[in-house]
């Protein structure tokens, strides 16, 4: 995961060891239902040049980030998805300008990973999740 400080900060510890291992098993099992539908919108966002980070929103509740993709009852998900990408995520200071080469860095790549931002009770952060392999 990596964390959205007061201070608009990143910290480099994406997915570290000390994520709660309920909330990765929860995202996990969710992610399993929807990741081809991922996987194909994170390659139309970069193929139609819309930015090479996307970001995919998970949250339990609604929020004002991201353009809905599917909620909870179109594949009986925890979470509603949506597709972002770092460029609005730095306009609308949820990571701060200061620390865009911080993540661009630290992003995986996309052909292999899915990076979530999950928004669920106590935790809002990055979850880099692999596409299953073929």
């Amino acid at each position: 995961m990596i964390n959205h400080s007061n201070e608009n900060m990143i910290m480099d510890d994406a997915n570290s060891p000390d994520l709660d291992k309920k909330l990765l098993g929860k995202v996990s099992s969710d992610f399993i239902k929807v990741c081809e539908h991922l996987k194909e919108a994170s390659y139309q966002i970069r193929k139609r040049k819309f930015s090479e980070f996307p970001i995919f929103v998970l949250a339990l509740e609604s929020v004002d980030v991201g353009n809905m993709l599917f909620n909870k009852s179109d594949f009986s998900t925890l979470y509603d998805y949506k597709a972002s990408f770092i460029e609005e995520f730095l306009a609308l200071e949820i990571v701060g300008k200061e620390s865009e080469g911080l993540f661009k860095e630290n992003y995986k790549d996309p052909e292999e990973y899915c990076c979530l931002f999950v928004i669920d009770q106590n935790f809002a952060g990055f979850i880099y999740v692999p596409f299953p392999e073929d």
